[in-house]
């Protein structure tokens, strides 16, 4: 199932027009994501991977729109499209998880309730019918009691649990696209692994695409297929989870693995990225990261475009004019 493409995000620039100024909270994201495949869309609070998110599900409203490129979901362009289509593939082929599960929850309606009529809202089926597909995905994301669940109002259950429900209710139609905001942030460890691991196995098994947005590179390690790295609304690099975990290839990504306290010797100092990030709504010239890059030179005054790096089969690219692995020979 994996292979064919499913999804391709080319030129995305989502803005908001605000008193103070525009922000870009999205400028020039472009990437691909196969049917079946894991894509880990990794960055610093404010980076614009949320907006990413939101612009593909078509929820970004004003003072936010997008405002240049294209997104096509099986060669369907969704940019432009009227609500009342975007609403007919929400929740129907593309579906979003979101950090909070009560944005997905109604907390004066019965978790039923609120199940069986996302089911109604795009199948052609019965009260029983629905119920019953309620019932299955409870109990594909590891509820136990389902039936007891299934007349319990969200208030009624744990942190975990109704995130749980939440993903239960991302995956009632079957999507083709599933889209994770952050959704093990507010967990602790053990429910965090035990909700990953369901998420891996529901999408192997449904064979559904799975954007997973986070801003730890941990999480993302034993998940993705493909890793996307953001900063300051841009992809600053990409490929394979192995390839760039193993050997980064962007100084920034460098940055975030060395900012993880496990891979710091015992005792030792923190390592950190110095500065912080830039305001988007007043970008530096040239590269963004380059105030804060301890490889950056004269050329960095220039912003600097996506270019192959390493082997040119691996499919890896890399925002940076110093990058850490040198440029396939055709783009040297």
């Amino acid at each position: 199932m994996r292979g064919n493409l499913l999804l391709a995000v080319d030129g995305l620039r989502t803005h908001f027009f605000t008193r103070a100024g525009v922000v870009k909270a999205v400028d020039d994201v472009s990437f691909k994501l196969n049917r079946g495949e894991v894509l880990g869309l990794v960055g610093e609070s404010g980076s614009g991977k949320s907006i990413t998110g939101y612009s593909i599900m078509g929820l970004v409203d004003p003072p936010g729109r997008i405002v240049g490129g294209s997104i096509r979901l099986s060669g369907r362009e969704l940019v432009g499209l009227p609500q009342e289509a975007m609403r007919a593939l929400r929740g129907n082929r593309v579906a979003m998880i979101f950090q909070d599960p009560m944005m997905t929850l109604n907390p004066v309606m019965r978790i039923d309730r609120q199940m069986t009529e996302a089911i109604l809202a795009h199948a052609d089926a019965g009260e029983a019918a629905a119920r019953a597909r309620a019932r299955d995905a409870l109990v594909a994301v590891g509820i136990p009691s389902p039936d007891e669940r299934l007349a319990a109002y969200p208030h009624q259950f744990s942190g975990g649990m109704r995130q749980r429900v939440a993903i239960a209710i991302a995956l009632l139609n079957r999507p083709d696209l599933i889209i994770a905001d952050e959704p093990t942030t507010a967990l602790d460890v053990t429910i965090q692994g035990q909700i990953l691991y369901e998420m891996q196995k529901l999408t192997r098994d449904s064979g559904a695409s799975l954007i997973w947005i986070t801003h730890d590179l941990s999480v993302v390690a034993g998940l993705a297929d493909r890793i996307a790295v953001m900063y300051a609304g841009r992809i600053v690099e990409q490929g394979s989870c192995a390839d760039v975990l193993a050997a980064p290839a962007h100084p920034y990504t460098q940055g975030l693995l060395d900012s993880v306290p496990s891979r710091n010797p015992r005792g030792a100092r923190l390592r950190q990225i110095p500065g912080m990030a830039p305001s988007l709504m007043a970008l530096p010239e040239g590269c963004a990261f380059r105030d804060r890059c301890p490889r950056a030179g004269r050329a960095c005054a220039i912003a600097p475009e996506m270019e192959a790096v390493g082997a040119a089969e691996a499919g890896r690219a890399v925002r940076c004019h110093h990058p850490l692995v040198p440029h396939t020979v055709e783009d040297a």
